[in-house]
């Protein structure tokens, strides 16, 4: 009887103990293993984002007509610029639309300064979240560790491992895998999001995994308690 209950002890406590791995939980692993990492991300302008486009030149009167407080990109992709008028700008990125901007104005301005931002940039985060739903940022520059610090993390059941995005290219829906427990995945193309990306995190199945571990000490004092008026009362 002694035997037994030592045995079953042991065994409970190693399943307990064993069945919860960092490596499901710690972000960015081997992170020491890198240096630094350079980032030359530049988003999409995609259909119905609001544009701010700040022109700026040595002449700021001359800049007045191209300062429209912001615009809104239509279902074909284009806006209403003001002298150059209707101009195909979904699909460019911010540098690239900076620059044929510059070319359209350089007979209108004397060296103009064009600053563009996104002023509607969202995100839906569903799934294994503490506060799912549809975050808005300020800027374009949002990593997915934006996104979940601003739905307040995982859950402890949320897989970081295999964290489904969703994105539209150009008219087309891709379904992409991420892992965020590993140090490289912020030289992924997915690292920054894009303008409306979904992010879903899955359910682990096993939830008793996360859930073990914290009650672990309770579980090991019960046992031990047991075990000790077992052998008390079988002597």
């Amino acid at each position: 009887m002694k035997n037994y209950f030592l045995y079953f002890t042991i065994v409970f406590v190693f399943l307990f103990s064993s069945c919860v791995s960092k490596k499901k939980f710690v972000y960015l692993q081997g992170a020491q293993d890198f240096g630094t990492v350079s980032s030359n991300y530049d988003p999409i302008i995609q259909n119905d984002d609001l544009l701010s486009i700040v022109v700026s030149t040595l002449e700021p009167d001359a800049a007045v007509p191209f300062n429209t407080p912001s615009y809104l990109v239509d279902n074909e992709g284009k806006i209403d610029f003001p002298v150059v008028g209707s101009i195909q700008v979904a699909g460019y990125s911010i540098k690239e639309l900076k620059n044929m901007l510059k070319q359209k104005l350089a007979s209108q301005l004397v060296d103009p300064v064009i600053n563009i931002r996104i002023l509607n940039f969202k995100v839906t985060v569903l799934g294994d979240v503490l506060q799912p739903g549809m975050k808005t940022f300020l800027n374009h520059r949002v990593t997915l560790f934006d996104a979940i610090g601003g739905s307040g993390d995982l859950t402890a059941f949320g897989k970081r491992y295999n964290i489904l995005i969703v994105r539209d290219i150009q008219g087309l829906k891709t379904f992409n895998r991420v892992d965020i427990t590993k140090a490289d995945f912020v030289n992924s193309p997915f690292y920054y999001l894009d303008q409306n990306d979904l992010v879903y995190v899955e359910q682990r199945k096993a939830k008793i995994d996360a859930t073990a571990l914290p009650n672990l000490p309770l579980y090991v004092s019960v046992l031990s308690f047991l075990l000790t008026v077992t052998l008390l009362v079988t002597k």
